[in-house]
């Protein structure tokens, strides 16, 4: 990973520490994301994942380490969880407003972002009332009301039963590809996800790997970290080519389209 910064750089973090009462959360954690790309962080709980997009926002303040943000960038932040008094009358449309400047919440814009989260049928439901995958949606529509250029999703499929979890994963990609943002997910399963991400990065306090995610789920770090089971049951990148990806993601193969695409990133 290059990080240097380039103009399609929006955030990165370079060899960044975090202590906290005296316990190494994160020891030398080096990201970037640049726009256009959906980066996914996956790694087992302890990890350092929440961590480390808290420091990459500048939520928190590291230890050492360098993090860059590009000047006059715009964030939409979906954190992990989302606590709401059950007994608090609130609508959807009462939440999305809250904390959000007026001007990014006008009647037309609000409508406008459920309905590219496919939710405006319950903009007037008690938020009490809706379901998991609904909030999610909702915590997704909010983040998107900034208009941002980076959205950074905190586990974003909680609570999502699993064919949920497939539709929000496209949805998010659909999202990027309207928009032109770049997205950086934090995610403790790389089967679902790994059909619409461009670049996995394996947490464990410290990058453990980096590239393509069917090499990803393929290298020995990966493998050790959540067992060979695991590792043999993610199925193969979706991706229709005849040739196969090494631990770097670089493509081998005598066929044409290997020959293109050699060195590339693909996008799904």
């Amino acid at each position: 990973m290059d990080n240097k910064t380039t103009p399609d750089l929006l955030a990165s973090a370079v060899d960044v520490r975090v202590k906290i009462n005296n316990n190494e959360i994160l020891q030398g954690a080096t990201v970037s994301i640049a726009k256009g790309e959906v980066v996914t962080i996956v790694g087992p709980n302890g990890a350092g994942k929440t961590t480390l997009i808290r420091a990459m926002l500048g939520l928190i303040r590291p230890d050492s380490g360098k993090i860059y943000r590009r000047p006059g960038l715009k964030i939409g932040y979906m954190p992990q969880k989302l606590n709401i008094d059950p007994t608090m009358p609130m609508t959807v449309n009462r939440f999305l407003e809250l904390g959000v400047p007026s001007f990014l919440t006008g009647h037309g814009r609000r409508k406008n972002t459920l309905e590219e989260v496919n939710i405006s049928h319950i903009s007037t439901s008690q938020m009490q009332n809706i379901s998991g995958g609904e909030m999610q949606r909702v915590m997704l529509a909010r983040a998107l009301l900034r208009d941002p250029d980076f959205l950074v999703l905190d586990e974003p499929v909680q609570g999502v039963d699993i064919t949920g979890q497939a539709e929000l994963y496209r949805l998010i990609r659909k999202i990027k590809n309207n928009r032109g943002v770049g997205v950086l997910m934090v995610s403790h399963d790389l089967h679902v996800v790994m059909a619409e991400t461009d670049r996995v990065i394996c947490l464990n306090r410290h990058v453990c790997c980096e590239g393509h995610p069917e090499a990803v789920s393929r290298h020995p770090e990966f493998v050790e970290m959540f067992g060979e089971q695991v590792a043999n049951s993610i199925a193969l990148y979706p991706h229709h080519h005849d040739h196969h990806h090494d631990v770097h993601g670089d493509v081998h193969g005598n066929t044409p389209d290997a020959t293109h695409e050699k060195g590339h990133n693909h996008d799904g």
